[in-house]
């Protein structure tokens, strides 16, 4: 039976009902639900609604109903309910009989809805933080085992300057800390309870909201009962934060899909995270790095979509909002694959050092050295840049390194050059340079780890 038939004379339509009812997505907030209603009968038998004993009766089959569902989780779907809410409602009554009626006093599904989302956005919250962190692991663990190892940064994805490995590997340390600070962030905005909210003016009961608040886990309760049943801010920020976060993610793939590849040949990816092709006996897939780079896009429409759907909605509660858990639910189980996923990457990536020093001895990329050098001997950086330029056309034409180039060569166009300048020119060199702040440096890479306390 409709929690709300008494003011209609006939049924809805089964057309209806299908479109109407949230059931095969609200299911997952069956254990948050519980939890709330517990919390409620507590709060209304405190207000005097509810006798001692009738709080005991109820809250004991609201137990007994949260080991059920555990063990049975499959029933509530087969109920034929309307929602969640509905689900529990008729179950409790079914044990309690009327009894199971008096819960709902005071409280509407505007608010316990809300409060049952935000207590599973808490939950899910702590989960990703604790992936996140993970993640961050696996990232430094890699930073640590190639700190030395070197290879070309790039711009443009074209050979830049020499990097090493581990600095590669903190540059994406950065992205999820920022990461976890966001989420840290939102989980902080959302710790206020909604429920004794009401419909929308606030219950008509003596409710102590902040011992209730603090009774669900509540830092505080919410201070307008008009936003509190209308708020899915905290929606919209955990797929905001998951969007970014899948961003960098998506980052991290292309890369080493790059790097792995036959033509750059820097790293291996272990067995256990790629596949094979039905054809080609000799290909080794990066499939998880592909996929984590595809799901980001779903991320992304699911933000969207709340964002769509809760553009311009008047207050307070409209049934639009119903959409608020299909996309999110869809983004935290997405956020969370995709970056366990990743730190199982992380751990089996074997990196092929010469292949990568080879690729950033390639390139020229140590022409940024010699432009410091001739700055060095007193000449204008932006001569410099220009005379760098025609040397790098020499050797292009002579198929060369510059440092291959005879110091007779490179004094034609530069009289200050010396035989000093090959020092200056080697990758070793063009690493020690690096050593400053957030620098690519050996020394400045070893330190970023002690200061990140791995």
């Amino acid at each position: 039976m409709a929690l709300w038939g008494g003011r209609f004379s006939g049924p809805s339509s089964e057309l209806f009902q299908l479109f109407n009812d949230s059931l095969p997505v609200d299911y997952r907030l069956v254990e948050q639900d519980i939890q709330g209603s517990v919390a409620w009968a507590a709060a209304i038998a405190k207000a005097g609604v509810l006798t001692e004993a009738e709080l005991a009766s109820l809250q004991q089959a609201l137990q007994e109903l949260l080991v059920e569902v555990k063990d049975q989780p499959q029933q509530i779907l087969s109920s034929g309910a309307e929602d969640i809410h509905s689900f529990v409602e008729q179950k409790l009554i079914e044990k309690v009989g009327d009894l199971g009626k008096k819960l709902h006093t005071g409280r509407s599904r505007n608010d316990q809805v809300a409060t049952d989302l935000k207590l599973w956005c808490k939950e899910e919250g702590e989960h990703l933080l604790t992936l996140l962190n993970q993640l961050k692991q696996a990232m430094l663990a890699l930073a640590e085992r190639e700190l030395d190892a070197v290879m070309p940064g790039y711009t443009h994805l074209q050979r830049a300057q020499p990097i090493t490995m581990g600095h590669w590997a903190l540059a994406y340390v950065e992205m999820f800390e920022r990461d976890l600070s966001r989420l840290q962030d939102t989980m902080t905005r959302l710790n206020t309870c909604p429920l004794g909210s009401g419909a929308l003016a606030g219950t008509a009961y003596p409710i102590d909201r902040k011992a209730l608040a603090l009774s669900l886990g509540f830092a505080a309760p919410t201070l307008n009962s008009l936003d509190s049943v209308s708020d899915r801010d905290h929606v919209v920020e955990l797929c905001s934060d998951a969007a970014i976060s899948m961003m960098h993610l998506s980052r991290m793939a292309e890369d080493m899909i790059f790097f792995n590849s036959g033509e750059a040949n820097f790293i291996e990816l272990a067995d256990n995270v790629t596949s094979g092709s039905s054809l080609m006996p000799q290909k080794k897939n990066p499939d998880a790095l592909e996929l984590i780079r595809g799901k980001t896009g779903r991320v992304y429409g699911s933000l969207t979509g709340i964002l769509t759907t809760m553009k311009a909605l008047p207050l307070a509660y409209n049934k639009d909002m119903q959409e608020d858990k299909e996309g999110l639910f869809d983004v935290m189980d997405s956020w969370s694959l995709c970056l366990r996923m990743a730190a199982l990457v992380l751990e089996g990536v074997k990196v092929n050092r010469n292949r990568a020093l080879q690729a950033a001895q390639q390139g020229y990329a140590n022409a940024t050295e010699l432009a410091d050098y001739l700055v060095s001997k007193g000449m204008p950086f932006r001569e410099a840049h220009h005379v760098v330029g025609e040397v790098v056309l020499r050797a292009i034409a002579e198929a060369k390194p510059i440092e291959q180039l005879p110091l007779a060569t490179l004094q034609s166009y530069a009289a200050v050059i010396a035989e000093d300048v090959y020092p200056n020119l080697t990758i070793e060199a063009c690493l020690d340079k690096r050593n400053v702040l957030g620098g690519t440096a050996v020394a400045q890479i070893q330190a970023a780890l002690v200061a990140k306390k791995y």
